[in-house]
């Protein structure tokens, strides 16, 4: 989609990044600069930060009709494409990419959330428990070792709709405490620093109202996740 029919866009419903969001990021990647970035801003607006905010804004409505508990707006739930160079040896001021958030509170600093990233590298979104605090992911891992059954139904479904719990970060060692774990199955998920299920985008299906169908029906089959997730949250201890 030219960049010329989304000059003056503020809202509304999702329509499809334009045709040059990703060749927008990867010429941000090969000049990293604020000169080229604000002499080239209203392309960023107009075919990627806009038609972002667009895509939150309908996934929170669609996300509210089939009851997922999770939203999000145009002003929260983008993560900035402005690197935080602070600390990092990497001092190149822009991101690859443009992300965001959907949570139950609408807010990036809630669990059991969907995630949405569009880059260079590759287009996906996620269904996580990403990096729970240390009392919520213990009472997961104690969830598991005291519901095996209950858990294994959990990755069976998970299974059935086309997703098995995505290893990233996952420990080399048992935590303190799970030593006696011995079951294969249980062993590798008490090893896990998340619980999150991924998938994939076509870049090409980025540019289509679709991908908001796409994203919503992943969503939904990934919805178990969720559920076991925050019914383990109710009980887990406040830090």
């Amino acid at each position: 989609m030219a960049a010329a029919g989304r000059q003056g866009v503020t809202g509304g419903s999702f329509k499809g990044f334009g045709q040059k969001a990703i060749p927008f990021l990867k010429a941000l990647d090969f000049h990293q600069s604020r000169e080229w970035f604000q002499e080239n801003r209203a392309l960023y607006d107009s075919e990627l930060h806009e038609p972002f905010c667009d895509l939150v804004e309908t996934l929170t409505e669609r996300f509210a009709a089939a009851g997922l508990g999770l939203r999000g707006d145009r002003k929260k739930s983008l993560f900035r494409i402005n690197r935080d160079v602070r600390f990092a040896k990497d001092k190149r001021p822009y991101n690859q990419h443009l992300s965001a958030m959907l949570s139950p509170d609408g807010t990036k600093m809630e669990q059991g959330v969907f995630f949405v990233y569009v880059g260079v590298d590759r287009c996906f979104a996620d269904v996580a428990w990403w990096n729970p605090e240390p009392p919520l992911l213990l009472a997961m891992r104690k969830a598991i070792i005291a519901r095996p059954a209950e858990f294994r139904k959990l990755l069976s479904t998970l299974k059935k709709n086309g997703f098995e719990l995505e290893t990233e970060g996952r420990l080399k060692r048992m935590p303190r405490g799970f030593e006696q774990v011995n079951e294969p199955d249980l062993v590798d998920a008490i090893r896990n620093r998340h619980f999150y299920v991924q998938h994939m985008i076509d870049p090409a299906g980025i540019h289509a109202p679709a991908l908001v169908d796409e994203l919503v029906d992943f969503t939904m089959r990934a919805k178990p996740l969720l559920d076991w997730g925050r019914a383990i949250q109710g009980t887990a201890p406040r830090s």
